[in-house]
């Protein structure tokens, strides 16, 4: 057959249609997983952080879990392990929820880096105004640790696209189209290229528009408090805190 072996121009022509629909479903379950990603690793992040044992103890073993099996081994347990406890999953749904939970745990991670690194007098001073601790944290906290996380969550949404393994448990990702195509052309060059070239475009792409984003955040102030002071009689139970809310828009 013309073109084993080798890079078959004609070929590629006819099979970019397929390697697009397969960059689409890729990138489809990729959005999904990160958006719910997102979410459980924010719960996870601040659980991290609480001094509540259970709840520490907890975020910490998934979070440490997830970070030490690969994302193989967890694709699979989502897919063929839970339909032995009663759970059976079509594999779209499958795919997302393990990814979901892969990303969530890596996100956790980045989103309690961030909250320690916003100065504890920011907590502080939001609690002496007499803002609860899920109020301070949602108002105060979370907005200036979301400002430095753009770059870092653009990272794992670069790693997850090119990793998610989908093809294992039958999902006609990327990957999985171009072994397809393999396997009726017996050409291992052109569709194997195809699918580097689809995947170069995505992250570059990806990379740019988190750079664009970042340049483009503004940074606007809400509130700002200097020189705070409480105190009972002669007693000083809070003094000189500093304050300033701000948001990325």
């Amino acid at each position: 057959m013309a073109g084993i072996g080798q890079f078959d121009f004609n070929l590629f022509i006819r099979i970019l249609l397929d390697l697009a629909s397969g960059a689409l479903v890729t990138l489809k379950f990729t959005i999904f997983s990160i958006l719910f990603g997102l979410i459980l690793g924010t719960i996870t992040g601040i659980f991290r952080i609480v001094k509540n044992p259970i709840l520490n103890a907890i975020s910490t073993a998934y979070v440490e879990f997830i970070r030490g099996t690969p994302l193989l081994v967890q694709i699979m347990i989502v897919y063929y392990g839970l339909p032995e406890a009663g759970i059976k999953l079509p594999p779209e749904l499958a795919g997302i929820l393990a990814l979901s939970i892969n990303s969530g745990a890596y996100i956790a991670e980045i989103i309690r880096a961030d909250i320690q690194s916003v100065p504890k007098g920011q907590m502080e001073a939001a609690r002496s105004l007499g803002m609860t601790y899920v109020q301070a944290m949602r108002y105060v906290v979370l907005p200036q640790a979301f400002r430095n996380i753009l770059p870092a969550l653009g990272n794992e949404f670069i790693a997850l696209l090119k990793d998610s393994l989908l093809s294992v448990i039958a999902i006609a990702e990327l990957t999985r189209m171009g072994m397809q195509i393999y396997a009726v052309t017996f050409n291992a060059w052109t569709p194997l290229l195809g699918v580097a070239l689809f995947y170069l475009m995505m992250t570059l792409h990806l990379s740019r528009l988190v750079d664009y984003a970042q340049r483009r955040s503004v940074v606007v102030s809400l509130l700002k408090i200097i020189d705070l002071s409480k105190r009972f009689g002669d007693l000083y139970v809070l003094k000189c805190i500093n304050m300033e809310v701000e948001r990325v828009r």
